[in-house]
């Protein structure tokens, strides 16, 4: 049976407190914003709040899974161009590096939501675990098209250049960050259209 327009949308509410949340966790840290913070940029009510997530951590898992979302979409854009391997990791690594030069940015939303909960079994530290390990493979995957070495050393290499960009994008000048960062892939990408079957 197909479902109706309201059951296949989600409400204008829970949009509006996922989207505050997303604002202000990003920008400000998740324990230091509060449930009424939320509620009041948000425009709604506890009980509507409560109502869609049953308590802020629920809240920040939900932020996460949009934000993962996002990037999702954006490795299925590049993957959809066709394009040979070595640019479709190109055209991946295109939107870290405008992210990093965008106004208020404030370094990689999951390493900052897993070092504000360290505990691994926390719901919100696995939401941030399985993010990275979707990202290793689906870098794994497209390294594996690039030359004969094996892929995961390199798809590791390239998870630790985009962390180290995102680190230090808010710190130092993003524009110096994220040519260092490209051409870092580009020298990846070299490595391995040189390197024999047995290398890294």
């Amino acid at each position: 049976m197909a479902r109706s327009e309201s059951e296949s949308r989600p409400s204008e509410a829970r949009s509006r407190l996922l989207n505050t949340a997303m604002k202000v966790f990003y920008a400000e840290g998740i324990h230091s914003v509060g449930i009424d913070r939320i509620v009041a940029e948000a425009q709604v009510t506890r009980a509507t709040l409560y109502r869609h997530f049953p308590g802020k951590e629920e809240l920040v898992v939900a932020y996460l899974r949009q934000v993962d979302d996002i990037m999702r979409g954006q490795a299925d854009d590049a993957v959809a161009r066709g394009l040979p391997a070595a640019d479709t990791i190109r055209a991946l690594s295109r939107p870290i590096a405008e992210s990093i030069k965008s106004p208020g940015f404030r370094g990689c939303a999951f390493l900052n939501a897993v070092a504000e909960y360290p505990d691994p079994d926390h719901p919100v530290h696995q939401a941030v675990l399985a993010h990275r390990q979707w990202f290793l493979d689906t870098v794994t995957d497209l390294l594996a098209r690039v030359g004969e070495a094996p892929a995961e050393p390199a798809a590791r290499h390239f998870v630790m250049l985009r962390d180290g960009a995102m680190a230090a994008g808010c710190l130092f000048d993003p524009v110096l960050v994220t040519d260092t960062f490209l051409s870092g892939v580009e020298g990846l990408l070299q490595a391995r259209t040189q390197a024999g079957p047995s290398q890294a």
